[in-house]
């Protein structure tokens, strides 16, 4: 019994402790309704951890946001994608909140927003930095109101919570957030990765995918391993929670040998900095191969994430012969619920068949030097430090495609792309742009510079591009209007806008030559006005729109329309 009590106490100790280190009672929650998650902290996310915690809306728009304490608004963005409408306060307690992806602002912040926006006819305002006491806030003064802004997202609201001092992020849940989680983490995956020259897992010298079975309480076991040398692990896992059927990250992942632990990180904080080192936590070639994550047990060159607080030899485990290991995973979520998954290990002599095959290719990659490679038409430059190892790039040119590698490494900085297109003539280099292919349906327009005999492009993802070429005009269509009609019970105009080849660029409204703030839904591909944000003169009214893609294929529609005020 004294066992057992001592074994709570710590336990509830090292979860609680955490929470202490943050006030529990300075913020009310920014919503009214039931906290329900779609996505918790630090999750897996593309090339990034996720920054805050994604609260559902009860799949609503316009549900009111409120300061979850007092404050003052501190920066305010309107972006076509990321946070989309976005709202920054920072509080006397040396802490920042964020709400994202909202539909409006509130009484006061909305009109200042929009004052800035007809100042430089423009939807996108950039970052707009507020002075201390421009615009103060109370706690529960609605300030927003929830939407889906800012790219292809539902409703919901992203909240956040930062050091106003360091910028680091911090796990909101650790601020006194409760959702409801008595459910356990789910393992769903388990690899073993030879590490070295030397290694070797049940014979193989390459990863290996083991399976295992449920034995109860939680827990999870593998058959015996066989190995020698230096050896890590990866799991994919994820959690959820009561009241959803999402698939959220866990809060804590831990390694224990023997009853020793040799690796722990958890998602109590991080810095934006950092985060793109998830793509060394995980295995990206994995990922970009089978669009699962697995995130490693074991630390490898170049990661210089802040979340780990325990590693033995960073996790790697030293396998020699005749020896028994009994290595156990430990996934955690925030609430404390846990899972395990055990895996014994006998050591033994290696009595490989095959040794690994090393790649060569006519482009060797020194990590730590600067590369430039030409093909044919196509020349890549790599700086220095774009890629965290050595390796041999695959660089072919065929049927006018350039095959930069296959896209299942990860870069740390961007490399430049250029083509010759000395050839083409003034005409066609308008509609030409360098385009990515790694979607075999979709290609996506690369962000394109234009010289007299090049294009280029920057971009941190390696795969297939080419010159594609747009001689399309976007296409215009009117909504919820037709020409000469009478709108004097409408509150908005709406447009359809689309491109189906290099993508829109940018649209310009105006009515009786006075520009309007038209909001671009990217979903739904339209533009829509409220009556209520200028005083129309006359009933008689001219509206123009002009939009133009990335190549700079332009189409115009005017209509007419009739208004009373």
């Amino acid at each position: 019994m004294k066992n057992f009590t001592f074994l709570f106490l710590v336990l509830f100790t090292s979860v609680s402790f955490g929470q202490k280190k943050y006030p529990q009672k300075d913020f009310r929650s920014p919503l009214d309704i039931p906290i329900v998650l779609a996505g918790t902290f630090g999750e897996l996310r593309n090339n990034h951890f996720h920054s805050g915690i994604d609260i559902k809306t009860q799949q609503r728009e316009g549900l009111n946001i409120y300061a979850v304490a007092d404050g003052y608004v501190s920066r305010i963005r309107v972006s076509l994608w990321g946070y989309g409408k976005v709202i920054y306060i920072t509080h006397p307690n040396g802490y920042t909140t964020v709400y994202a992806h909202l539909s409006k602002f509130g009484k006061g912040i909305e009109e200042y927003v929009k004052k800035i926006q007809y100042q430089k006819e423009r939807y996108e305002t950039g970052n707009i930095y507020l002075k201390p006491g421009k615009i103060l806030v109370k706690k529960g003064q609605v300030i927003a109101f929830s939407g889906s802004t800012g790219g292809f997202v539902s409703a919901h609201l992203h909240y956040e919570i930062r050091n106003t001092k360091s910028e680091k992020i911090i796990n909101p849940m650790l601020f006194g957030i409760s959702v409801k989680d008595t459910i356990t983490p789910v393992f769903k995956g388990l690899f073993v990765y030879p590490i070295g020259d030397s290694s070797s897992v049940n014979n193989a010298v390459k990863k290996s995918l083991l399976s295992f079975k449920p034995k109860g309480n939680n827990s999870h076991t593998t058959n015996r391993v066989s190995a020698n040398g230096a050896i890590g692990f990866a799991v994919h896992v994820y959690d959820k929670l009561n009241n959803t059927y999402n698939r959220n990250g866990i809060y804590s992942l831990e390694m224990f040998v023997n009853g020793l632990k040799v690796y722990h990180h958890n998602l109590e904080s991080f810095s934006f900095a950092e985060s793109k080192y998830i793509n060394l936590l995980i295995d990206y070639k994995q990922l970009a191969q089978y669009k699962r994550r697995f995130q490693r047990t074991h630390k490898v060159d170049g990661n210089q994430l802040s979340i780990y607080k325990k590693l033995t030899n960073n996790g790697v485990l030293q396998i020699k012969k005749g020896f028994n290991y009994n290595v156990e995973i430990v996934a955690t979520d925030f609430k404390g619920n846990k899972s395990t998954l055990k895996i014994p290990i006998r050591g033994v002599e290696s009595n490989r068949l095959f040794s690994k095959q090393k790649d060569t290719t006519a482009f060797k990659i020194n990590a730590t030097q600067f590369h430039k490679f030409q093909q044919k038409n196509v020349t890549v430059a790599f700086p220095k430090n774009t890629f965290y190892n050595d390796f041999y790039l695959d660089f072919t040119i065929e049927n006018g495609i350039a095959r930069i590698h296959k896209p299942t490494i990860p870069l740390d900085k961007k490399y430049t792309l250029t083509f010759d297109v000395s050839t083409y003539t003034e005409e066609e280099k308008n509609q030409l742009y360098i385009a990515n292919l790694n979607n075999k349906k979709y290609p996506s327009y690369q962000a394109t510079v234009k010289k007299k005999a090049t294009f280029y492009t920057t971009t941190k993802t390696l795969g297939k591009y080419t010159l594609l070429s747009d001689n399309q005009i976007p296409i215009i269509k009117l909504k919820n209007f037709k020409d000469k009609q009478w709108l004097s019970k409408s509150t908005r105009l709406i447009v359809k806008i689309s491109d189906k080849d290099s993508g829109i660029k940018s649209y310009r409204a105006t009515i009786d030559d006075q520009w309007i703030l038209m909001e671009y839904d990217l979903k739904k591909k339209q533009l829509v006005y409220q009556f209520k944000d200028k005083e129309l003169v006359g009933s008689k009214h001219e509206f123009n729109i002009v939009v133009s893609d990335n190549v700079g294929n332009t189409n115009m529609l005017n209509a007419t329309f009739y208004k009373k005020q």
